[in-house]
């Protein structure tokens, strides 16, 4: 008994706990997180003495939080507010929906009174029906004036009342054609192309990667990025990547010589002692010991290098207004190099990260494929300004 005792007392505490925290989001006017609390302590063993005050406090709240509701109903009902559409029926739904999560607890016995524990329980098909009804109506009729408007904000929310109204009532009317509608009226279509301000050729094949934005991911649900004119389509913005400057460096090659020694294992041999005799352990053997010598070696490094830098200019416009909103500087550096080297001496001398021996002498890209290549970082950085930079606030 003394092992079980602190176990009860432990328990007790908890359901005291519990039940004190349900009064008191009773008293505070929390009548569904009460009956949350209660309902959740009578999943299990409802009819055990200890779960009484849950009844009770399941009973009061419940008829607390209906009473809220139905005066609520009957305020909206009486003010006729087309605005209000949405919280009335939501509130039919509330109603319906306590309803249903005790229901499976039913019958809750009060063992005092010797009663059933009271819940009306009314069937709100009807009024949720004519309530969802009203409220498709109204989302309907006011999406298509928004959509009459020529402000994309508008269009915007013509959308997300489109998507609720299918959400509650699917394939009403023609919800679906006017969701496409407001998508297509709300989106802002970004034309994106490239000037070439340079001296150079700028290769083909950049300037369709950098216009490639299906491989950014930016495209989102209301802004979509194009660099072939659709027909059909207003754009709203213009994004221009102007190539300002290309620098391409000469084709350099950098010698230097220098020599390493290092001290390295070559075997082993006999361990003598201070008289030039053997040194022979406690079983009789000789002790051998490593054989460590000096070696160098004499390295001849060739570093082939060559730079290029683009430096442009992403400019943001306006096509309604053709005022440049925004011009962000935006700068990329490629470097080739490659390193070899011969050598002279013994190989083991050198560093042990030192890998170039193995290399050789590489033909050096062409201007072209360095333009290119310095492109790649190019499209990092532009993804990141457009990224950080949208056009609409």
């Amino acid at each position: 008994m003394k092992k079980i005792t602190p176990l009860i007392v432990f328990i007790l505490i908890i359901s005291a706990c519990g039940v004190k925290q349900t009064q008191s989001l009773l008293s505070s006017g929390n009548y569904d997180e009460a009956i949350d609390n209660a309902i959740s302590s009578l999943r299990t063993s409802k009819d055990k003495k200890g779960k009484q005050d849950y009844i009770y406090l399941l009973e009061e709240a419940f008829a607390k939080a209906k009473e809220r509701d139905l005066n609520t109903i009957n305020f909206l009902v009486k003010e006729a507010n087309p605005r209000e559409i949405e919280k009335l029926y939501n509130l039919y739904l509330q109603l319906n929906n306590r309803q249903e999560k005790i229901k499976p607890l039913l019958p809750l016995v009060l063992l005092k009174e010797g009663r059933n524990a009271i819940f009306p329980l009314e069937n709100y098909s009807e009024e949720i029906i004519s309530s969802k009804n009203a409220l498709s109506n109204y989302l309907y009729t006011n999406a298509k004036a928004l959509l009459l408007t020529s402000n994309k904000m508008n269009f915007r929310r013509a959308y997300d009342d489109l998507i609720y109204l299918n959400q509650i009532n699917s394939n009403y009317k023609d919800v679906l054609k006017l969701m496409d509608e407001a998508q297509f009226k709300g989106t802002d279509y970004v034309f994106v192309n490239t000037k070439n301000e340079t001296n150079l050729i700028i290769p083909v094949r950049l300037q369709n990667d950098l216009l490639n934005f299906s491989t950014y991911g930016l495209n989102d649900k209301w802004t979509i990025y194009q660099s072939n004119k659709q027909k059909g389509i207003n754009y709203d913005y213009g994004m221009t990547i102007n190539f300002r400057e290309i620098n391409i460096s000469p084709e350099q090659t950098k010698e230097k010589e220098f020599d390493k020694e290092r001290q390295i294992k070559d075997g082993q041999i006999k361990l003598l002692d201070a008289n030039g005799k053997v040194v022979i352990d406690d079983k009789g053997k000789e002790i051998m010991v490593d054989n460590m010598k000096t070696v160098g070696i004499h390295i001849y490094e060739i570093r082939q290098l060559k730079s290029c830098q683009i430096t442009a200019k992403v400019d943001y416009l306006d096509f309604k207004s053709n005022q440049l909103l925004q011009a962000f500087p935006l700068t990329s550096e490629y470097i080739f190099e490659n390193i070899y080297s011969t050598y002279k001496g013994d190989r083991r001398a050198s560093d042990d990260n030192y890998f170039y021996f193995d290399k050789r002498a590489v033909p050096y890209p062409s201007s072209e494929q360095m333009v290119y290549d310095t492109g790649e970082d190019l499209k990092a950085k532009l993804k990141n300004i457009i990224t950080k930079n949208k056009f609409r606030k």
